[in-house]
């Protein structure tokens, strides 16, 4: 069992090590689930990316506005949603990191 406190405080250290203020760690691969832990500098960004068929996104740590052409989301730390059905990115308000569960085909 991987601790997720854990693996927050240290990716978060991570990230602010990083030239792009990012830091990921695949925490779960059971095909087609994918569970993993990005920690992101405030203002560091995942850039648009296509939508997996399925997928949430739970706040850890921070705050963070997802960016889609139908809206922008805002979320903080205890926040759980699932992920547009859209392309989209990710923005660090603050220093943040969160879980990102995704069903791919």
């Amino acid at each position: 069992m991987n601790d997720l406190n854990a693996l927050a405080d240290e990716h978060l250290a991570a990230a602010r090590a990083d030239a792009h203020g990012r830091s990921a760690h695949l925490l779960l691969r059971q095909e087609p689930l994918r569970q993993t832990v990005i920690a992101l500098t405030e203002g560091s960004a995942l850039d648009e990316h296509n939508a997996p068929p399925a997928a949430s996104l739970q706040v850890l740590r921070g705050s963070v506005r997802i960016t889609a052409a139908s809206g922008d989301i805002d979320m903080s730390a205890g926040a759980l949603r699932a992920t547009p059905r859209e392309r989209h990115g990710v923005l660090a308000l603050s220093d943040a990191v969160v879980l990102l569960t995704a069903v791919n085909d």
